[in-house]
């Protein structure tokens, strides 16, 4: 299927493991380029350097913290400085804390709010008005299931992808005069380095085991998800393909939201 990504150029957070870096190659297996962002500098130029070596395009890896103004300025900066814009953001960045809502300070309580909201908000200010010169655009929030049906775990990542989620549709009515569309990605359990490694701190060489629990109890499809499974429906909502979605919501959760 022909997907229109060509020559695109995309914007990546959260671009160097998991789901981020998932997305990076989908859309660069398609002709887009990229600008890949995340706070390790050796793991992200690596990657940036196979994605481009692997599929022939530019990859400009910009080491930042999308939580800080100064992070998503820079972002910000290096697209329009070396691409004139972008076509497509991909919101991936993202963090969890198992604090509870009545332990947790308020410092915790921003710096979730400013990673998983705020950046979404500065990048969308910085990147809009070249979308619109462009013609039009793309942006996807990846935000969780548990925006909608939280979980045992991490209190304060359920309510600010939650937040995440009401600014992408609000954004969504904003914007769509403009050509650019808005859509969300609400994942399940997906097998990121995140998971693996809380399960390994909790059961040492039986993390597999205690992950496969995790999954049959609560999972309908009973695994985790691998991170290409979430990437390759996000790479085609960048995509012609679906150029009617505007400010939806899409599960990708193996069967877990427990309602219609």
């Amino acid at each position: 299927m022909e997907l229109g990504l060509a020559g695109k150029v995309a914007v990546v957070t959260g671009g160097s493991s998991g789901i981020g870096l998932a997305v990076a190659r989908g859309l660069a297996a398609e002709g887009a380029h990229l600008v890949l962002a995340a706070r390790g500098a050796a793991r992200l130029e690596q990657e940036a350097r196979a994605v481009a070596e692997t599929h022939g395009v530019r990859v400009v890896p910009v080491v930042c913290d999308v939580a800080t103004p100064g992070g998503t300025a820079a972002l910000t900066s290096v697209a329009e400085e070396g691409f004139g814009g972008a076509d497509i953001l991909v919101n991936n960045a993202g963090a969890g804390s198992n604090e509870t809502i009545v332990e947790a300070p308020d410092e915790k309580w921003q710096a979730y709010w400013d990673l998983h909201v705020m950046a979404a908000v500065r990048l969308a200010r910085g990147l809009v008005p070249g979308m619109r010169r462009r013609g039009g655009g793309v942006i996807l929030h990846n935000a969780s299931i548990c925006a909608v049906q939280p979980l045992w775990y991490e209190p304060i990542y359920n309510v600010t992808k939650a937040a995440l989620m009401m600014f992408s549709k609000v954004l969504a009515t904003e914007v769509v005069g403009d050509g650019i569309r808005v859509n969300c990605v609400n994942p399940g359990l997906v097998l990121t380095p995140d998971w693996v490694k809380t399960a390994k701190e909790l059961s040492g060489d039986d993390w597999r085991s205690h992950l496969d629990d995790v999954a049959r109890e609560h999972a309908p499809i009973r695994r985790f998800a691998a991170p290409e499974e979430v990437a390759s429906f996000i790479v085609f909502l960048c995509s012609d393909r679906a150029s009617y979605s505007v400010g939806s919501a899409y599960f990708v959760d193996g069967g877990m939201l427990r309602t219609v």
